[in-house]
């Protein structure tokens, strides 16, 4: 069953009770993660092994998106700055124990590439936030991964071009 979660807003991002925040650089240029991240959004499920569904809502104002293990929720964009910030806040969900969570992607230019830092925020119950951060070291190898395999798609589609 899918939970209303608190419409919070960007600012959310800096004062959550719970802020995960993790970083990589990639090789591709800031235009090119920008693109696969706000504009490929069925292609996350391509780079993201967690993501098993991202499609636009709303006429490109939200998403739905599916996890590996029946995560179900509806997003909705927050910010879409190009190539540097993508953010979307999560309006259902069902999963408990969830108050609020807002996603947040910066993109800063590095050299040829990017510097990658997504931001994960979130409030819910003094179970869940407890759990949250004992997932901090699963949740960074899973933004690890989706880096790295984001960062090879884009170089595989830019020399296919």
């Amino acid at each position: 069953m899918a939970r209303q979660l608190s419409p919070v807003g960007l600012d959310f991002v800096g004062t959550a009770p719970v802020r995960l925040v993790f970083a990589r650089q990639l090789s591709a240029p800031p235009a090119a993660v920008y693109r696969a991240l706000a504009e490929d959004v069925t292609g996350w499920t391509a780079w993201f092994r967690a993501v098993t569904l991202c499609r636009p809502t709303a006429d490109g104002a939200g998403r739905e998106v599916k996890l590996v293990g029946g995560g179900h929720l509806h997003e909705t964009i927050m910010a879409t700055d190009p190539d540097e910030r993508y953010a979307y806040r999560v309006d259902t969900v069902n999963a408990p124990g969830l108050r609020a969570l807002v996603e947040e992607w910066l993109l800063t230019p590095a050299g040829t590439g990017t510097r990658v830092q997504w931001t994960f925020a979130a409030d819910g119950s003094a179970p869940l936030r407890a759990l949250l951060k004992l997932a901090r070291p699963a949740l960074g190898r899973s933004f690890q991964d989706a880096a790295g395999r984001l960062d090879k798609r884009i170089a595989a589609n830019s020399s296919q071009s």
